[in-house]
């Protein structure tokens, strides 16, 4: 299995955009979803490189602006201040008017990546539950 790096560039309503660096051969594409834009760079990766596409297995990242665009729950200033970034620059970051530096993307990830571990240990009860968790249920 060969693994191959899908960069999401953008995320827009009906529109994803998606490059992959493959042999110093850059091939940007797009597609309604993330899963067609899959199908369709495993089919151009067969016939540019011979790659059978079943051999294929993407590893999914995300430029900061494909990121933001496609996960649009999570609020911009809010990963900024956690990060200690400016919330006008990171929503630069964000539209695609600036970049970040390598490192700056770093720290951005370290934070998305703390708020996904905090999410993931939440648990949630109803009122009919008493103080029961729903996981005991």
């Amino acid at each position: 299995m060969k693994k191959i790096a899908l960069i999401i560039e953008s995320a827009k309503e009906n529109e994803v955009w998606g490059r992959v660096l493959y042999d110093d051969n850059l091939i940007v594409e797009e597609a309604g979803s993330i899963v067609e834009l899959e199908k369709k760079m495993k089919k151009l990766l067969k016939d540019f490189h011979e790659l059978e596409p079943k051999e294929i297995d993407f590893e999914l990242q995300y430029d900061i602006t494909g990121f933001f665009d496609e996960k649009k729950f999570l609020n911009t200033t809010v990963v900024a201040a956690k990060a200690g970034i400016n919330g006008s620059l990171m929503r630069q970051y964000a539209s695609g008017k600036k970049y970040p530096s390598l490192e700056r993307a770093k720290q951005i990830e370290s934070v998305i990546h703390s708020i996904g571990k905090e999410l993931i240990s939440v648990k949630l009860a109803t009122k009919s539950q008493g103080k029961r968790n729903l996981s005991e249920v």
